[in-house]
């Protein structure tokens, strides 16, 4: 794995990393989602300190994270039933066995 230097801008500060090569385009659309989020708190609560923004902008992708663990990686209902008919069908072949 070859690693890459680069500088990302959050809140117009510059970050200085190094990084995964494969990553790096996940890194700089997460620093522009970032800015982007910034930029949207700015405008609909009037705030200017920048930890405030950057603490509202972690608070809510955190959140959308775990919102997204809690739900279930199969969200197709006829890939659930089978999986279940599937599981029952095992239980049932193992506990004649």
């Amino acid at each position: 794995m070859s690693s890459l230097s680069i500088k990302v801008n959050i809140a117009n500060r510059v970050y200085p990393m190094t990084i995964a090569w494969e990553d790096e385009e996940i890194v700089r659309n997460a620093a522009k989602l970032i800015d982007q989020k910034i930029k949207e708190f700015e405008q609909a609560y009037a705030v200017k300190d920048k930890q405030d923004v950057l603490s509202m902008c972690a608070l809510q992708f955190v959140v959308e994270k775990l919102k997204l663990e809690k739900k279930p990686i199969v969200e197709d209902e006829s890939v659930v039933e089978k999986l279940e008919e599937l599981e029952q069908f095992v239980s049932e072949y193992l506990r004649d066995k």
